[in-house]
């Protein structure tokens, strides 16, 4: 059969049968290469937009069907809060078809190079919590019950002290605003090396101010990637915080790429993180170590062989 004779009638087979195009692409791929077949992982490993554009394309709606495929059963978006209505109802919808659990989005405006809830200024706790606000409607409309919160830069003009104090209490309000909705914001620590003078950093110190604001709406985010950077030592590190982990992020190093292609040992990780019983989103919030195709199949391999435990 010539080849604009095939993809004429496979475009109208999967119009028949209510696919898209690019999920009868991925069929054909799983068909015949063992890399791209379903897989049935013990984690709920979850994706972004963009990780495998070469395969289902640019539609969010084909992407999010081709994870599906593939296998994976969460998927997360830090840019959700940005789309518009129609298509975050358009992604829910797609969601709640295929079983996909929501992560997290980026519930504000980050600021990378000036103090804001470390500052006590009530204007800038004012605008946070009224983005807050917003993002419970976003995180409803998508059925999210994570949403990311980074405190901002240090304030170099207060004791490190007086800073805790503004961002627990800033971080009080908050809660008692997501409290009702069953929504969780999780603290992100960053590393010094990716995002130098951020207030938040380390896994104990986010620890603290979780127990401080003792809420079951303000939890961690450890995300491994920044965590090996700042104060390595992770599995013991995960032990200690972990009555307020709510989520993790996967990325490794250097590179911040998927596992397998740095120094940290993810199945080693994963392993122990399922034995405690973790039920949540692991984040797959990196880059592709390689272009293309051959970067969208590596990765596929590499959270194969990682959760191969």
């Amino acid at each position: 059969m010539k080849r604009r004779s095939f993809i004429k009638k496979g475009t109208t087979v999967a119009s028949l049968l209510g696919l898209s195009t690019s999920t009868l692409h991925a069929i054909n791929l799983t068909s015949k290469d063992k890399n791209t077949a379903t897989h049935n992982y013990k984690m709920n490993f979850a994706p972004h937009l963009g990780m495998f554009k070469h395969h289902a394309g640019k539609d969010p709606i084909d992407q999010l069907n081709f994870m599906a495929d593939l296998g994976f059963t969460a998927y997360e978006d830090n840019g959700m809060k940005k789309r518009t209505v129609e298509l975050q109802e358009k992604m829910s919808q797609t969601m709640v078809k295929r079983n996909i659990t929501m992560g997290v989005f980026v519930a504000h405006k980050i600021d990378w190079k000036t103090p804001s809830l470390t500052s006590g200024k009530i204007n800038i706790r004012n605008k946070f919590l009224s983005d807050i606000k917003e993002s419970v409607e976003v995180a409803k409309r998508v059925n999210a019950k994570w949403i990311t919160v980074v405190p901002g830069h240090v304030d170099l003009k207060q004791d490190i002290n007086y800073q805790t104090a503004h961002v627990i209490e800033t971080l009080k309000q908050a809660s008692s605003i997501l409290e009702p909705h069953g929504i969780t914001m999780v603290l992100e620590p960053l590393n010094f090396y990716n995002h130098p003078g951020q207030f938040l950093s380390d896994s104990p110190q986010a620890y603290q101010i979780c127990k401080a604001v003792n809420s079951p709406s303000c939890k961690i985010l450890f995300d491994i990637y920044h965590q090996q950077i700042q104060e390595g030592n992770l599995i013991p590190n995960i032990n200690k915080t972990w009555d307020e982990i709510a989520y993790f992020q996967i990325g490794d190093n250097p590179g911040r790429n998927e596992p397998t292609t740095g120094e940290i040992n993810y199945k080693n990780i994963f392993k122990h993180i399922h034995n405690k019983g973790f039920k949540g989103v692991l984040g797959m919030e990196h880059g592709n170590s390689i272009d293309g195709i051959a970067g969208e199949k590596a990765i596929i391999k590499a959270y194969k062989e990682t959760s191969n435990f």
